[in-house]
């Protein structure tokens, strides 16, 4: 009687272990993410870039941050990637990959993913590289390579195919592009037109995406550039402080090319893959027109910087910042609040319209 008893405890504790853990996975939508871009989602690789100038690893940045305290985020706290990672239901956000080479550990990368976001990097090799200011998309993707063959270590050629194959590759980059380009004496604007110089990034961009393919890539979420033209920065080199439409127009020419060339690319890898377009350009520009719809107030000048627009120092610890970061949509001169990258991201993972194309995240994860 008593084994028997026994036998039954045994069994009643395995079916518990077992649901809790189909729980478990039911909860976890995704298996893994990795994130590839600039600062938008740069979550501390360049703390780890020792003469990097483009670091946030200072107050103010993490006011709102767990703890807070600035974590390498350039935000009051989480960023666009935070949020993605939250819906997909991950656990944390994927660490950033320089924070295990700097510590040269041993330790295998974490299964649920690595972030090679880089603040100021950009779809072209150029001076950021040369000066380690930042990790160029180039260097980001074949950092991705190490890990990918780490997890193939860890389990396996068929299981680590399968465990990408779920996987969601977040892909946020292109503003640090078009910035160099309309930068006062730049070499490049005199040697391309805009159209020029646009498909030359997509192209450059396409050829990343086939080798993160090559290295079991299937499920990617590429954001589009946004209204870069309407930062504080840019507003603040026009007296009536209006948005830079060159910059603006010369996003939107990006954005129908990427549209294009990714419809263009799944053809060409056979369907081998899937992709949420986001459209983060409309959904700024939505959020600059009617920002009452979305809770904000204040749409040209930084939470956080000192000088006309807040945009003229940077959020330094010697500027000040804003008591209700909720209400703006910029942080500091270039980039979104927590808020602004939290309502962005609940409108693109499972908004029935166009802000993702050919789907929204969710429909993603599922596909």
């Amino acid at each position: 009687m008593a084994q028997s008893m026994t036998t039954f405890l045994c069994l009643s504790l395995v079916v518990v272990v077992v649901r809790f853990l189909g729980l478990s996975e039911a909860q976890k939508q995704v298996p893994a993410m990795y994130v590839f871009g600039d600062s938008l989602v740069d979550v501390g690789n360049n703390n780890h870039l020792k003469i990097s100038i483009a670091k946030a690893n200072f107050p103010h940045n993490g006011v709102d941050y767990a703890g807070d305290k600035p974590t390498g985020r350039f935000s009051n706290g989480k960023n666009f990637a935070d949020f993605i990672a939250e819906k997909a239901g991950l656990v944390a956000s994927p660490p950033p990959y320089l924070s295990f080479v700097s510590n040269k550990s041993n330790e295998a990368f974490p299964i649920t993913g690595v972030s090679f976001a880089s603040g100021g990097a950009g779809i072209f090799n150029g001076t950021d590289e040369r000066y380690r200011q930042s990790l160029p998309l180039p260097k980001q993707v074949n950092y991705y390579s190490t890990v990918y063959e780490d997890l193939v270590q860890q389990l396996g050629s068929a299981d680590a195919q399968n465990h990408l194959s779920k996987s969601l590759f977040t892909v946020v980059v292109g503003s640090n592009d078009l910035f160099d380009y309309f930068k006062s004496g730049s070499d490049v604007s005199k040697k391309s037109t805009p159209q020029q110089y646009v498909d030359s990034m997509l192209t450059a961009l396409k050829q990343e995406l086939k080798s993160l393919h090559d290295f079991g890539g299937r499920k990617y979420v590429i954001a589009g550039i946004g209204a870069v033209g309407c930062c504080p920065s840019e507003r603040n080199q026009n007296k009536n402080e209006e948005c830079h439409e060159e910059e603006n127009q010369m996003a939107l020419k990006y954005n129908e090319g990427l549209k294009s060339m990714l419809k263009g690319l799944k053809s060409e890898l056979k369907g081998d893959m899937n992709y949420s377009y986001v459209d983060v350009y409309g959904i700024f520009d939505s959020f600059i027109r009617t920002p009452s719809n979305f809770g904000f107030t204040e749409v040209k000048a930084a939470c956080c910087g000192l000088g006309n627009l807040k945009a003229q120092v940077p959020c330094v610890p010697v500027a000040t910042y804003c008591s209700n970061r909720s209400d703006h949509i910029f942080w500091d001169l270039y980039h979104p609040t927590e808020a602004t990258a939290r309502i962005l991201v609940d409108i693109v993972f499972g908004d029935s319209q166009q802000s993702g194309v050919p789907m929204n995240i969710e429909q993603l994860i599922a596909a």
